[in-house]
């Protein structure tokens, strides 16, 4: 057994190492109410953090909701143009072509040339019959000149009135031969086939030695100075779109935009119900869907300026938007950006622009 002074060595042996114990367990008893702060302060943070996110996303889902339902854009817009069929007004064969496809014309360039040479043997016969003409009344006029110097005692007044009229039927002779002549010579400028418009022929597949027959369109001009756009909106955003309103259209293969201006709006579409059945009366479909969409209602833009680095194509994707026809921002932009910019103030008046 241990003595009483070996007892008391061992013990204050040991004490210095029992005090950073005690310490440490003093130091871990203060920490617990910290971290326990701690811990509630952080679970109060990440609620308000997450209340605050969930506001947020409602805010911004219903500010994108309103702009997807009811903002006037589309992404359904097509580049459109007209087109010149180009038909001969005479027929016959095709002798030269003077164009090649997708090739700039102006108004009155020829496209081909049909055979003359009928047309040209109308043009002299023509020309002869008005010669003809011509003679015949120099003749009959002088002779109902000479009946009409006679007295009545030579003549009689029968026989001046029939001269007279012979030669007014040979004056009409005359200009029936005259007003043919001129129809020859017009058929004869008809054979070469020219372009109405300014524009790019397409299309073509004439060749010479192909007959041309009249009134059957077979050429082709795009009127490159005829293009618009029509953009295809839903009917629940027809109520901000009006005429005269300025229009941005961003064309799918170009960063560049085409500025422009609403035109027209289109005031009917098909309707399938509408069609005539058994004594005409209407064809009404009898299955009605609970999911409905909105129709779809041209409206015709103008294009303003066409940038020189666009080219542009009939049928091109186009996506479109309306704008207030005041300023450069659209009028459901400006109202989002003063809600947001609102809301990041905390009020919800109007901000002013910068």
């Amino acid at each position: 057994m241990k003595s009483d002074d070996q007892t008391r060595t061992d013990v204050e042996e040991a004490a210095p190492e029992d005090e950073p114990r005690a310490a440490r367990e003093a130091a871990r008893s203060a920490e617990k109410p910290r971290a326990g702060r701690r811990r509630r302060f952080g679970k109060v943070l990440r609620l308000a953090a997450t209340a605050a996110i969930l506001v947020l996303a409602v805010i911004a889902a219903g500010l994108v909701w309103q702009f997807y339902v009811t903002a006037p854009w589309t992404r359904d817009g097509r580049v459109r143009v007209q087109v010149a069929n180009i038909a001969p007004q005479v027929s016959g064969s095709i002798v030269a072509l003077e164009v090649v496809d997708n090739q700039e014309v102006k108004v009155g360039d020829v496209l081909y040339v049909i055979d003359p040479f009928d047309f040209e043997v109308s043009v002299t016969s023509a020309e002869a019959e008005v010669k003809n003409r011509e003679a015949d009344l120099q003749v009959k006029q002088a002779q109902a000149a000479r009946r009409a110097a006679l007295s009545t005692v030579s003549t009689s007044v029968e026989e001046k009135q029939q001269y007279a009229g012979t030669a007014k039927i040979a004056e009409a002779a005359l200009e029936t031969a005259q007003s043919q002549l001129a129809q020859a010579k017009k058929n004869l400028e008809r054979t070469q086939v020219r372009s109405t418009v300014n524009g790019r022929v397409t299309n073509l597949l004439l060749r010479v030695g192909d007959f041309a027959s009249t009134g059957t369109a077979n050429a082709r001009v795009i009127d490159t100075d005829s293009f618009w756009i029509d953009g295809y909106f839903e009917e629940t955003k027809m109520a901000h779109i009006r005429v005269g309103a300025a229009a941005e259209m961003a064309l799918m293969g170009y960063a560049t935009p085409l500025h422009g201006t609403v035109e027209s709006l289109t005031l009917g579409i098909s309707t399938a119900n509408a069609a005539p059945s058994t004594q005409g009366l209407p064809n009404v479909d009898p299955v009605y869907t609970w999911v409905r969409l909105a129709q779809r209602v041209p409206v015709r833009i103008r294009i303003d300026r066409v940038p020189p680095e666009v080219t542009l194509v009939a049928g091109m994707t186009a996506t479109v938007v309306i704008e207030d026809g005041a300023g450069s921002r659209p009028v459901w932009a400006e109202a989002l950006r003063q809600r947001i910019l609102g809301l990041a103030y905390g009020h919800s008046e109007t901000v002013p622009k910068p």
